[in-house]
């Protein structure tokens, strides 16, 4: 009776896991609620991956930290931590993990952008790093 609990664990982790395109497609069907039509756009990615905000002095860009070329690995402006590459090409755990995501918009999105991120930017933004090739 005791592997039962530990299947139920393991099926629901993986029920946790998710590609980036699932990520995009949750987050596109999120942003048509106020954009009817919406279509995730990896230009749109693009453009605010590399937008500075000049909300935070070192960390004004998403590539401030990640580089402009986000298929190599990047390193934190203030504490000099290596962050493995944006790129799902070059980083296969990226956008894996629904929680984790969300999480890291969370917290990415208040430093550099200076408030919540739209669910259409992180469609575009999901949709630019799984084009980017390695």
């Amino acid at each position: 009776m005791r592997t039962l609990p530990v299947i139920l664990c393991l099926l629901a982790g993986q029920a946790l896991a998710a590609t980036p395109a699932e990520l995009a497609a949750q987050y596109g069907r999120e942003a048509q609620a106020s954009q009817p039509g919406f279509q995730a756009s990896a230009e749109r990615g693009r453009s605010f991956y590399t937008r500075n905000f000049n909300v935070t002095p070192d960390m004004g860009s998403c590539a401030a930290c990640h580089t402009q070329a986000p298929q190599d690995a990047g390193r934190h402006a203030i504490s000099g931590k290596t962050i493995k590459p944006m790129a799902v090409a070059a980083n296969a755990e990226r956008f894996s993990d629904p929680a984790k995501v969300e999480k890291w918009f969370r917290r990415n999105c208040s430093e550099v952008v200076g408030r919540e991120c739209s669910p259409a930017e992180k469609a575009d933004f999901i949709t630019y790093l799984s084009k980017v090739k390695s």
